[in-house]
Parts: C-alpha cells; structure tokens; sequence
C-alpha cells in the first residue's frame, strides 16, 4: 500500500501540521515528517484535515431498484462528498428484513471500496408495521446490524414500537424513528401552513412529527433502550429532545442539509425536487433546528440522500416521489448554514459528522476517529475557501433530484481516503 504525506493542513481546524499515511494508518503528526522515498505528497496549505465523514441515513436503493442509485455509484457520491461510511436504510426491494439481504447489502460495499457500507435493518416484516422483522437475526448475521429503521414509514403502532425497543435492547441496538403520524398526514403534500392553503397543496402538520417523538420519548423512557429520531424538521420536535435531554433520558436525533438551509417558499415554483418528507418547513423552523444542531440538542447531520429516477420527479407535484440526494453536497451545505454563519466550528462539523454518528451507529472502533497516530486513516481534507456550482448532469449519483441545482455552495473535498487508500484525489474519483 502506497504512503501518502499531507503537508500544512490544519488538523480539525486546529494546529497545521503535516499528516503521514502509511499501511492503512495515520503513522504520524507533526512538523518535519520522516516521510518514505516514494510517499506521495498533498498540499494541504489552507486545508483543513477532517476525520472521514459517516452518514446514519442514507438510501442506496440496492436490490431492486438499480435504475436509481447502486451501492457502488452511491458510495462513490459519498466519497466525493467526503464519507467513508454510510449506513444503508431498509427500503430497498425486497426490503432489508432478513440477515440475507442485509448481508447482500454489506457485501456490495465491500466490493465497491469507495465507503464501508452499514446496513440498517427494517424493524417490522416488510416494513410493514404489523410484525417484528427477524432483528436478532440480523444482529448475528455477517453485517452485525445495531440499527433499525422501517424509514419511510412510521412504526406507529405504540404496542409494536415498545416490543421493537424491548427486543433490542438485549443486544444494545438502536430504533431510528421516522416521526409521522399517519392519520395526520394523508395526502399530505407540505408545510401545513398560509402557504400551503395559498398553493392548494394539503398540508402537513408539525404535529404529526411532534406527536410520534413525544411518544416514542415516552416508551424509551419506560423501555430504557436506546432510541434515535430521524430527520428532525420543526421547532417543536427541537424542544422536545431538548427537554427528554435534560432528564438525561437515552434519545439522540438528526437533522438533514437541507432542512438546515431551504425553506417552504420553494415549493411556490411547483418544482417536485422540493417535495421532500418530513416537509421544507418555515424560516422559524429553521433557525430553530440551526440552534438545536449548534448546541448538541440534534446530535448529528444525516443526509438522508434519496436519490430518484427522472420520471419519479419530472412530472406533476402531486406524483412526484418524495426525496432529495444529498452525498455530495452535504458538508458544503452545513458548512455554507453553520460554519459560515459562525454557529459551528469546524471542530463541531467533525463532532456532528463523524464522530457522534458513528458512534450512534456503533462503528467507533473503525470510524469517527480523531486524526491521530495510529488511527485508521480514514479522513478527508477540505478546501474551505474553495466553492462549486451544482451541476445535476456532473454529479456521481445516478438520479439527478438534488434541490441545489445551479447554486454555488462554499468548500471542496479535495480528497478522501478510506484506510489509507484514497477514493478521491483533486476532487474527482480515483477509479
């Protein structure tokens, strides 16, 4: 394995210093490095050095539906974007509910080597919401599964949602809640507010979301398992993990890119790559879920990419899938709504984005790892001051639904490396 040295990068926006990569490990940090004859040099002048990115939410689509993402061009996006490990939700076809798909899952990952893939496995059969899926199974299998999620659809049933937390608990897993509340929001198209009533769309409530993370903060409480609240959307949900926080009770949360920067007024234009669940909520909302990130309310950012073919979102709002694909733009949007804005440090983005996500996910040991000696040398580095124009068509995803189109966002990955092997080298891929 070939060593690499990175010179003058700030380390997690700290001390500059040079880093040296050799055998799949970070050998050394420091000023003067005995760098092998042969070693490759980066520039890291005005680069900051960042532990690799993880994402808890992420929508591969693989087995079943290859017309929109694979495993390997997701994880490709997730290089680009800076990650070396993401975990794969359950909705695929068939659905992650059995130790052989989640197997199938993990085992694509390993063969496309741009990121280590985590499958997360459905907590009902079929996500159905009527019957536990085969959860031990799943932990025991090769994948060694500790998450669960039915995302895309709630476990609304309270009795069924307890027995989820119950079961996992014995082997230290975690239930990742989609927070909707069904018979809240059928039909529901966005933001129930004056907007949505001005547009003639049906709206959907906060509430909905609210109400599902209240109980399930309840239940966990009760139970005493461990319980994580997927894509976080309103001011409301913000003070109520605030709240369950404060009693010490064991709930963590995310919260998406694009809930951090986009707001209900783009669906005025009617453009489906808006339509998104949870919903674009109010500028109030916003700020709300600003702060909670900010001061360790919402433990992490997820991107909840959710990539979709073309006639899944060029057509009419109402047909319109929901979703948005979120890999590759993801750090230059919390750095452009966080950073930027002087709400985090980039000390805090590694926090959000690596570590405390791969620790939620129980991946520590191999992921979300501060850069030093002897750590795996999974990490990126980052051109803070340098900027991109987002251009669907150039994007490694195969769907081109991403709400971003033609801004120009702050930051380039200028490369990613996953155990000291790099998968990105001058912002582009490296096979």
């Amino acid at each position: 394995m070939s060593s690499y040295l990175i010179t003058g990068a700030s380390i997690v926006g700290g001390e500059v210093a040079d880093l040296l990569i050799d055998n799949g490990e970070i050998v050394a940090i420091g000023n003067d490095l005995d760098a092998p004859a042969d070693a490759t040099t980066i520039d890291g002048t005005g680069k900051i050095a960042l532990p690799g990115l993880v994402d808890l939410h992420t929508h591969l689509r693989e087995p079943g539906r290859e017309d929109a993402e694979t495993v390997l061009t997701g994880t490709r996006a997730a290089a680009l974007g800076g990650f070396t490990a993401v975990f794969a939700m359950a909705n695929t076809e068939p659905v992650a509910d059995t130790a052989g798909v989640v197997e199938q899952v993990w085992r694509l990952g390993r063969e496309a080597g741009y990121a280590d893939v985590y499958p997360i496995g459905a907590v009902t059969v079929g996500r159905q919401g009527t019957q536990l899926a085969e959860l031990g199974a799943m932990a025991e299998s090769a994948a060694r599964v500790r998450v669960f999620s039915d995302d895309g659809d709630c476990v609304w049933d309270a009795a069924l949602m307890r027995r989820a937390l119950e079961y996992v608990k014995a082997f230290g897993g975690t239930i990742a809640q989609h927070a909707q509340e069904p018979r809240l929001t059928q039909g529901a198209q966005m933001n129930e507010g004056a907007l949505s009533g001005v547009l003639g769309l049906t709206g959907w409530p906060s509430v909905a979301e609210e109400s599902i993370i209240a109980r399930d903060i309840l239940l966990n409480a009760h139970v005493g398992s461990k319980l994580h609240i997927c894509h976080l959307s309103t001011k409301g949900s913000v003070e109520i993990v605030r709240a369950a926080k404060r009693r010490g009770l064991e709930v963590t949360a995310e919260v998406t890119p694009h809930h951090l920067l986009l707001t209900e007024d783009k669906v005025e234009s009617y453009n489906p790559v808006y339509k998104v669940n949870p919903p674009l909520r109010t500028k109030e909302d916003v700020e709300a879920v600003r702060e909670g990130l900010a001061d360790g309310t919402i433990d992490i950012v997820a991107t909840d990419h959710a990539p979709h073919p073309v006639e899944d979102k060029d057509c009419e709002w109402s047909a319109a899938a929901f979703g948005m694909t979120g890999l590759e733009t993801a750090l230059s949007v919390v750095q452009h709504a966080m950073i930027d804005t002087k709400l985090m440090t980039w000390a805090d983005l590694a926090d959000r984005m690596s570590y405390r996500p791969a620790a939620i996910g129980q991946v520590s040991g191999e992921h979300g790892q501060p850069l030093a000696a002897g750590a795996p040398a999974n990490l990126v580095l980052v051109d803070p001051a340098g900027e991109r124009t987002v251009v669907p068509s150039e994007t490694a995803s195969l769907s081109r639904n991403t709400p971003f189109d033609g801004m120009t966002l702050p930051g380039r990955v200028v490369a990613t490396f996953l155990r000291g092997k790099p998968t990105v080298l001058d912002g582009k891929l490296t096979r």
